[in-house]
């Protein structure tokens, strides 16, 4: 895939709308583009945050380790962001996150993630209203149970 191609594709992400072409760009060049076979982690819970990933193609299972084995608590698919939780807070990964069959996506380093946000407010917005839906998204099935 060209650089030109990675921009275009970018440009579709929800949170990337609005930064200028130069910046996708760089992001393209900077990021790494992983292919995930059917079952293959992402990252396990515990492990530390070292990168977001943009879910490019494919659909992505959160599971959490609970005293009664693996709960899945969330699903992502397409330009979806997930792993951003454990670089913001600077803890831990807080779920497993597997694909569910094959999966592409970009994987963006922590440093380049950070730089982002603190570059474009317009893009930590839209990263703060998708964490506070997920809150509410949670909340809410907690208080079914």
């Amino acid at each position: 895939m060209t650089l030109e191609t990675e921009v275009q594709t970018l440009r579709l992400v929800p949170m990337f709308k609005d930064i200028d072409a130069a910046r996708l760009k760089l992001l393209a060049f900077t990021s790494e583009r992983v292919n995930f076979a059917p079952d293959q982690r992402f990252f396990s819970q515990g492990d530390a945050g070292d990168a977001a990933y943009v879910i490019l193609d494919g659909v992505a299972h959160v599971l959490l380790e609970t005293p009664n084995g693996q709960l899945k608590v969330a699903e992502f698919g397409r330009n979806d962001l997930v792993g951003e939780m454990a670089v913001l807070a600077e803890t831990p990964r807080s779920a497993t996150v597997t694909a569910q069959g094959e999966v592409i996506a970009l994987r963006i380093d922590k440093h380049v993630f950070i730089e982002l946000l603190s570059q474009f407010p317009q893009m930590a917005i839209a990263v703060m209203r998708e964490l506070a839906k997920r809150l509410e998204r949670t909340n809410a099935r907690l208080a079914r149970q």
